[in-house]
């Protein structure tokens, strides 16, 4: 990644974020998984606490979230201090995990612990991009926050040890950054990406903070070429046992979520069947809701799940 805009030693300013974001579904289906490695946890109740009361070094709240889906599930998201993060171009350590690109793929080395039980998520992850991008989009007017789909076509090989699961299947990768807490600028935003054999659907719906709404549909071809195309109509999917909507954009204006994956108080990831670009496909698609995220009660909940060390 030396040189490529989305390289692991660029600068995080004060109550500002960057985030590397990987998800996979197992060629069979019965098993899944998310990476995200944050400096700057944004949904961290204790950099929240922290980037509240003025400036703060956002690598004083690193971590590295572990998700596994299917049999067994396991959620690890410790917030760590800035003494736990050493990274330059290629390499990323947050305390005992660390991602490192080799010039042809991203090995994420894992070893976590899951809360509030604790329980050890250790091995590798191993992404291999069928072809790289180096388009950002901006999903503010003032251009506080950009996001960045790296390899929207990729694959993985998952060989972990705790516990102990062997798979592959299609994957993505992509990258967020900020110069200000998601909370002050969205009120919500909806995700998915759909992929195809020739191509991969991505669509990003932000409703911001102001009432203004941005809408992205965009096409990945195989070589890594970005192109848009029209949204689709909106589509309402079944809300999660959290009540949250899961509205998303479908060819048809109809779309069908299969498997919750992740149903938080703020925050849902689903497996959905959709319709793009004249196919069916099954997708992985996300809402956040940062109206919920900043409830004083939800903080007093998340110090239980985002447990944060001393050193």
């Amino acid at each position: 990644m030396t040189g490529r805009p989305w390289a692991f030693d660029r600068p995080v300013p004060s109550r500002g974020y960057r985030w590397w974001y990987l998800d996979a579904l197992s060629a069979d289906g019965a098993h899944g998984i998310t990476i995200i490695a944050f400096i700057g946890t944004v949904f961290s109740p204790w950099y929240a606490w922290a980037h509240r009361r003025g400036a703060v070094d956002p690598a004083e709240h690193c971590c590295l979230n572990v998700a596994l889906y299917g049999r067994p599930r396991r959620w690890a998201m410790t917030d760590r201090r800035a003494s736990a993060l050493h990274r330059d171009p290629a390499n990323l350590a947050i305390g005992p995990s660390r991602l490192n690109w080799d010039g042809e793929a991203l090995t994420v080395t894992i070893e976590e612990v899951t809360a509030p039980l604790p329980r050890r998520v250790s091995g590798t992850v191993r992404l291999l991009p069928e072809a790289l991008s180096d388009r950002a989009f901006t999903l503010d007017a003032a251009g506080r926050h950009r996001w960045q789909p790296i390899a929207a076509r990729a694959r993985v090989e998952v060989a972990l040890t705790h516990p102990a699961l062997r798979w592959s299947g299609p994957a993505y990768f992509d990258t967020n950054d900020g110069i200000a807490p998601l909370e002050e600028d969205f009120a919500t935003w909806d995700w998915c990406r759909a992929p195809m054999p020739e191509a991969t659907a991505v669509l990003y719906n932000a409703r911001r903070a102001d009432g203004s709404a941005q809408s992205l549909a965009l096409r990945v071809r195989g070589d890594g070429r970005i192109e848009e195309f029209e949204p689709p109509p909106p589509a309402e999917m079944a809300p999660t046992l959290w009540r949250l909507p899961r509205p998303t954009r479908a060819e048809g204006g109809t779309a069908r979520a299969v498997r919750t994956l992740v149903d938080a108080p703020f925050y849902s990831r689903s497996e959905i069947r959709t319709r793009l670009l004249g196919q069916e496909a099954t997708a992985v698609h996300e809402y956040l809701d940062l109206r919920r995220f900043r409830s004083p009660a939800l903080y007093a909940m998340l110090p239980f799940r985002v447990p944060r060390t001393l050193r």
